[in-house]
């Protein structure tokens, strides 16, 4: 299943209906997704139905200089992340539990300058070029603090697997492969979304921190925004009948 949200665009989702003990996630909220730079005119009217009043765009400047956004009349927030080591994880056949633990431990201030964005307007859109890696690490941990369940954060992450279209999987294999010919993980890297990759992300924050929302605390989050969080992003009117 590949199909997208916004018409033109890849794994373009709600992430509503995740449970978080006896309640749900709101729809409407909070969206994820690849780039926007091919939504098409349908799309358009797809993409204007969402309301958003903020994208979070995580796109390095070259990857936004040759795939610039089509956003309609929303408010972009560049937030940066892997800036200048994309290609090293290809070079250095490092792979994504690599990657994930660079992220995290290098741009937690992006990190958290995603989280904060998630809370300042909603709906809201977060994005990078698939919407599997640096959306994939932010939103699970934006998740993550606001008390959804372990289990739905890593299943949302591995979900992205499913919705990449197989021919663009193949070009991308195919370019990088041309690119960095000895690079042993490069389908890893470009086109899966392993669950036991987040479940270990997880547990290295909790092993470090104490849990997910502990490394944002540490790395100043507040207490009231972790509330805040939980409010805008938990329907607490919303109960789960097990």
């Amino acid at each position: 299943m590949t199909e997208s949200l916004v018409r033109g665009t890849i794994n373009f989702r709600d992430i509503g209906g995740l449970p978080a003990a006896e309640h749900e996630t709101r729809y409407g909220v909070l969206f994820r997704s690849g780039n926007l730079a091919t939504v098409t005119h349908e799309g358009e009217a797809d993409l204007a139905s969402l309301r958003l009043k903020r994208i979070l765009d995580l796109r390095d400047d070259e990857e936004v200089h040759h795939q610039p956004s089509r956003p309609g009349d929303v408010p972009i927030q560049r937030v940066p992340l892997f800036v200048g080591s994309v290609a090293s994880f290809f070079s250095e056949n490092l792979g994504l539990a690599d990657m994930y633990r660079t992220l995290v431990d290098d741009s937690a201030d992006r990190v958290l300058e995603v989280v904060r964005g998630v809370l300042a307007d909603q709906p809201v859109l977060v994005h990078c070029t698939v919407g599997k890696d640096r959306t994939g690490v932010t939103v699970a941990l934006t998740l993550a603090a606001a008390g959804v369940d372990e289990r739905a954060i890593v299943a949302d992450y591995a979900r992205t697997e499913a919705l990449l279209p197989a021919e663009r999987n193949r070009a991308v294999i195919d370019l990088v492969r041309r690119v960095h010919p000895e690079a042993k993980n490069i389908e890893e890297l470009a086109t899966q979304s392993p669950a036991g990759v987040m479940q270990g992300l997880l547990a290295d924050l909790t092993r470090r921190f104490g849990s997910p929302t502990d490394y944002l605390r540490a790395n100043g989050l507040s207490d009231d925004e972790i509330a805040g969080l939980s409010e805008v992003l938990i329907n607490r009117g919303s109960r789960i009948t097990l």
